[in-house]
């Protein structure tokens, strides 16, 4: 059976409904990069990259058979998950693998929280989702404004340390790529005959993306190690990023949609780059640097310019257009 869920805009909708499974998307997806950084320890990035995608395919259709729900069959949506599965799991994910041997984890949380920054351009120019009002402009011009102070582009930050923010900043671009087009080609369209549930759109996107990944991580660096030579925080690492980043917080995420509405979803945008940065110093030890959560707070400033979420009436935000974007974006 194939289940839509629709947002709940009663008036009896309480926080308790919802903000349990909220408050655990943040520390989840927050805490995604930590275990990235431990992963890239012992393995080769393409390797955490494919290793947290298979991991995550498989709890999709884990959750699938446990909901009833019908694997889509439709070649239609496989098609229009090439890119998506592509450019929105595979790439961004491995970028990030690539940054975080560079640079600290919460500054790819930091990054991150650019992905609303990089999706409203694609949506208005490519794939004309979206208006483009000055509002919006307002919104990316301060939003950039902060992706500079977060860059430090007064000083030299060194080859490496730049060379990883940028892939960082590219991988957030990535998803600036998917999310308008899974919201143009796929949201809310049926596919021979049947809407397919987000979970179903999830485990098509990621499964994809597992090929993909796979493929390229056997090209660049060839067979995985025996998972017997890695240590136990490596293997932790990589089955957490896969079990609960791209499975578990994804069902978390359809849930609060259903309980509170899309608009209310989006705002763990706004929370995952602190728990990056407090997991970050807490738990490996990272330093912070004053222009890092300065940058932050100007870009999350203008994300929320951007989406009117500072204006009375209701926020409509660019960032989450659809419930399969959102489990690709950590």
């Amino acid at each position: 059976m194939t289940t839509t869920i629709a947002p709940d805009t009663t008036a009896s909708v309480t926080r308790s409904a919802w903000l349990p499974a909220f408050a655990a998307n943040a520390v989840i997806w927050g805490s995604s990069f930590i275990f990235i950084k431990i992963g890239v320890r012992e393995l080769h990035p393409t390797w955490v990259a494919a290793g947290r995608i298979a991991i995550g395919a498989l709890t999709l259709l884990a959750l699938l058979l446990i909901g009833r729900q019908r694997v889509p069959g439709d070649r239609r949506l496989w098609a229009h998950m090439l890119l998506p599965g592509v450019v929105g799991v595979a790439l961004p994910f491995t970028l990030f693998a690539y940054g975080e041997e560079r640079v600290d984890s919460l500054v790819a949380g930091i990054w991150n929280a650019t992905t609303a920054l990089w999706v409203l351009p694609f949506a208005v120019l490519v794939f004309r989702t979206e208006r483009f009002t000055a509002r919006s402009a307002g919104g990316l011009l301060i939003g950039f404004t902060g992706v500079l102070i977060v860059l430090g582009f007064w000083h030299d930050a060194g080859a490496s340390s730049l060379s990883g923010q940028l892939m960082c900043g590219a991988a957030a671009a990535c998803y600036g790529v998917s999310i308008p087009y899974l919201k143009r080609f796929v949201t809310g369209r049926d596919f021979g005959g049947v809407r397919p549930s987000g979970v179903s759109l999830a485990f098509a996107q990621t499964t994809v993306a597992t090929v993909a990944s796979v493929l390229a991580a056997l090209l660049v660096s060839g067979m995985p190690p025996a998972v017997t030579s890695l240590s136990w925080p490596v293997i932790g690492s990589v089955l957490a990023l896969g079990v609960f980043g791209s499975g578990i917080a994804f069902a978390l995420n359809m849930r609060v949609i259903a309980a509170a509405g899309a608009s209310t979803a989006a705002y763990v945008t706004y929370l995952v780059p602190v728990v990056a940065t407090l997991l970050g110093i807490l738990v490996l030890g990272e330093s912070l640097h004053w222009n890092q959560p300065v940058g932050a707070l100007i870009v999350l400033l203008g994300v929320a310019v951007a989406q009117g979420a500072l204006s009375r009436r209701h926020p409509r935000p660019a960032a989450a257009p659809t419930p399969a974007s959102a489990s690709a974006r950590r």
